[in-house]
Order: C-alpha cells, then sequence, then structure tokens
C-alpha cells in the first residue's frame, strides 16, 4: 500500500466543482494513471500540462485542485510501479453512493483512462494480444451500465467484480506500456 491517501471522493468533487473544474474526481484520476500507463516518462512534468490541456482548455488549476491532481499522480505513481499489485480506482465509496453513482463514476474513469493512454500514443508501438484484449475489455466495460430495475444489492456485487476487471486490466496496461522507476540494482555504463 502507498502512504498517500485521497481524500474522500465528495470531498474531492467538492474540491473540483468549487474550483469551476468540468471534471469528476474519477476522470482526473483515471485521466493520470492513463498517462502513467501510456509510457509517460515518471519523472516528466508534462502530466500536468496534458491534464490542464483535457480537462480546462490549457489553463492551470486552482492550488488545492492541484494539489489534489499531484496526491492522486504520486498514490499513482507508487502504486502502479510498486510490486504489491494493488491500484485503486477513485469511484464513490458504497455508503457515500448508490450502485448507479458508482457504476457512472466507474466509465468515467475508464473513459479518461483510455484518453490518458491515447494522449501518450500507442501509435508505432506494437501492443501485444494481452494489452489489446484489455483496452478492448475497458471500451466495452465502459458500454455497461447498471440494471436500475434489478436487485441492487445483486448489481452491487456484480459492479465489484467489474471494478476489478478494470484494475487488472489497466495494470496489464501498464505492464507492457509504462515506465518503470530506474533500478539502483542496474550497473550504469558511462561513455
Amino acid at each position: 500500500m502507498t502512504d498517500t491517501r485521497l481524500p474522500a471522493y465528495a470531498t474531492t468533487a467538492d474540491t473540483l466543482r468549487a474550483d469551476s473544474l468540468a471534471v469528476t474526481p474519477a476522470e482526473m484520476h483515471g485521466l493520470i494513471a492513463g498517462i502513467l500507463s501510456g509510457g509517460l516518462e515518471l519523472e516528466d512534468g508534462s502530466w500536468l500540462t496534458m491534464l490542464y490541456d483535457y480537462t480546462h482548455q490549457g489553463m492551470g488549476w486552482p492550488t488545492e485542485s492541484k494539489t489534489l491532481a499531484m496526491q492522486s499522480y504520486h498514490q499513482l505513481k507508487a502504486q502502479l510501479t510498486g510490486s504489491d499489485l494493488d491500484l485503486d480506482i477513485y469511484v464513490p465509496d458504497d455508503e457515500q453512493s448508490g450502485v448507479v453513482a458508482r457504476a457512472e463514476a466507474l466509465v468515467e474513469w475508464i473513459n479518461a483512462f483510455l484518453a490518458g493512454v491515447g494522449l501518450i500514443g500507442t501509435k508505432g508501438r506494437t501492443l501485444s494480444k494481452d494489452v489489446t484484449e484489455a483496452l478492448g475489455d475497458l471500451k466495452d466495460v465502459a458500454q455497461l451500465g447498471v440494471d436500475e430495475d434489478g436487485d441492487m444489492q445483486e448489481q452491487a456485487e456484480l459492479l465489484e467484480q467489474v471494478v476489478e476487471h478494470v484494475r487488472v486490466c489497466s495494470m496489464v496496461v501498464h505492464a507492457e506500456l509504462g515506465a518503470r522507476p530506474d533500478s539502483d540494482d542496474t550497473p550504469k555504463t558511462l561513455h
């Protein structure tokens, strides 16, 4: 687990809304995860410019919202490059919202993740069958919805399975395309 903890989803949503940003916490988090998973160098600060361009017409974010984005970046960087295989998908908590709101936030997260991977670009790269399948699965999941007339307990259980699948697919994409931290064990060659 990482030391960086994000505030409650509703708190982050309130902050983004108060700062007049037309982005949800799920979109912010998913976009950053996608940028990292697409292969942006870990110490490349251009992720913030991409976030601004994609979400706020290139204009910077107010300090409080920028701090939330930076916390998300550091959390995601630690999770995606760590050995624990943990990746938190930032959607509302079960107790704070219903299944429908969680499902909608998951779709926002997925679409933003795919956009983030797209911002880095996969053109010119040969993608493995696993990554191609993972990206296809994410696109398919983003088309799903919740049966609002069905048993909400059953829908909640199914949603948890879908969230886990999204987490695994995202990690598969990062495992192949994402940057890795420099290992101190690797000898450096000087020329």
